[in-house]
């Protein structure tokens, strides 16, 4: 099942914590980045999705550290659709920082200052992506459907974050 699947799941789920008015507040946002930059809404879109195949990389690295639930913590502590720079310095070192804007700029041709710049909007919203499967009693628990399947740690790694956000989009009408 994909990722996409996961999320509309946990919406339907009264026990996980997604709902429509999260995946619409996620939306609103990447498009008031796409406004705020000058980006068309398919290269932001883009951006979101590189950024989130770093933030799997890190969260599956405290993951094999440290287990799930440290996972399941960075997701809980850190998402948002508000900047939060303490989102991106738990997940990434201030050289990784600079690789994540230098990889999304070369394949987006956008500028890596300003991609540096929107890290700290874009972390919290991947993770706030990833929250949606999280228990709504107990954020704590385990078996957050959704960040499992991003994690993609007993399958074949092909989670595409823009294919979710491009689905939720049509899946709200937008």
């Amino acid at each position: 099942m994909g990722l996409f699947d996961q999320i509309i799941n946990a919406i339907d789920n009264p026990s996980q914590q997604g709902s429509t008015g999260q995946l619409g507040d996620i939306l609103n946002t990447v498009q008031q980045l796409s406004n705020s930059t000058g980006t068309n809404p398919a290269t932001m879109q883009s951006v979101v999705g590189i950024v989130g195949n770093y933030v799997r990389s890190a969260l599956q690295e405290k993951q094999a550290n440290y287990g799930n639930q440290e996972a399941q913590a960075v997701v809980n502590q850190y998402s948002g659709t508000s900047p939060n720079p303490q989102a991106v310095n738990s997940l990434f070192s201030y050289g990784m920082q600079q690789q994540v804007a230098e990889a999304v700029a070369q394949r987006t041709g956008l500028n890596a200052g300003m991609i540096q710049q929107l890290l700290p909007i874009l972390v919290p919203l991947v993770l706030n992506l990833l929250r949606t499967g999280a228990n709504a009693q107990n954020s704590q628990a385990g078996g957050n459907s959704v960040l499992n399947s991003f994690l993609d740690s007993d399958r074949d790694g092909d989670i595409d974050i823009v294919d979710a956000i491009q689905m939720a989009s049509r899946y709200l009408g937008r």
